[in-house]
């Protein structure tokens, strides 16, 4: 990439940021949630996983912002180093989903046939579950590690990038763009992988970011359950499940920060798709 073309991507990046305030501010909330993935256990003041029974369910003050839990961890430290292994997981599954889901439809779609019929076949498989139930039963059978709840995650997600995919580029495959393309000479997957592909992204961009807050929201379900992260690691899900039991005795801060931390992550995933979408759009660019 040229040194003008990152400055035209530069600026328009500064058009889409102050032509809508919305995606400024998901885009703010974005990096602070990438600064407390990347710096959060070096910038918490206590160890996430030290517990110390003399200041157990201690509620929020000056010394523990988010107060502690019932074995005296500083519920702040353990809400911002948690970020980064939530992160981890939606980013993981979320594009795992979105390079084979969009490879597949992506071939599905412009050669069609039996590469089409068996995707559809494949996709209409994996969308007759509960897709929360399905990942659930991923990770029943296959052990709930970190890793498992990613590819599980990453298989309930993969219809949705692998169908917008096939129906992007099965609308473009006669276009002129395409016709032009085809006449000079270019093979099938050029034109594919170069002229095609890249014109679907917009809608996609937005997928994806609907899908991060969705795999937050998965993960963190399955760890609510018992199926996710195993305790003591600090994880928003986590979190959540064990301070849910002391919500009726008053200690409601364990529960809630990191609840309010979640919601703020799909909150933030859910806004920066119209102004990802706009970024990638080459019609957004002229």
């Amino acid at each position: 990439m040229s040194l003008s073309s990152v400055k035209n991507f530069a600026r328009h990046a500064r058009y889409v940021m102050t032509e809508n305030p919305v995606t400024a501010l998901a885009a703010l909330l974005f990096l602070l949630i990438v600064i407390a993935a990347v710096a959060g256990p070096a910038l918490v003041p206590y160890d996430p996983m030290a517990t110390d029974g003399s200041r157990a369910l201690q509620s929020p003050s000056w010394d523990h912002w988010f107060g502690t839990d019932h074995l005296g961890r500083d519920v702040f430290s353990r809400v911002v180093v948690a970020t980064r292994l939530d992160l981890m997981i939606s980013l993981a599954a979320v594009a795992m989903a979105f390079v084979i889901g969009s490879a597949m439809g992506a071939v599905a779609g412009y050669f069609g046939g039996w590469a089409d019929r068996i995707t559809g076949r494949l996709l209409d498989t994996i969308m007759a579950f509960p897709l929360f139930v399905l990942a659930m039963g991923v990770v029943a059978a296959a052990g709930n590690t970190i890793e498992n709840i990613v590819y599980a995650t990453a298989i309930i997600n993969l219809p949705f990038y692998a169908r917008m995919a096939r129906a992007e580029v099965n609308i473009r495959r006669n276009a002129g763009f395409v016709q032009a393309a085809r006449l000079s000479g270019n093979g099938d997957w050029r034109i594919l992988a170069q002229h095609i592909f890249p014109n679907t992204l917009p809608p996609m961009m937005v997928q994806i970011s609907l899908n991060m807050g969705w795999a937050i929201l998965n993960a963190a379900g399955l760890s609510f359950i018992g199926l996710g992260v195993r305790p003591p690691t600090p994880e928003w899900g986590i979190m959540v499940a064990e301070g849910a039991n002391f919500i009726v005795s008053g200690e409601w801060w364990l529960a809630f920060f990191p609840g309010v931390a979640l919601m703020l992550a799909v909150f933030t995933f859910n806004l920066l798709g119209d102004g990802l979408r706009d970024l990638v759009d080459p019609q957004r660019r002229t």
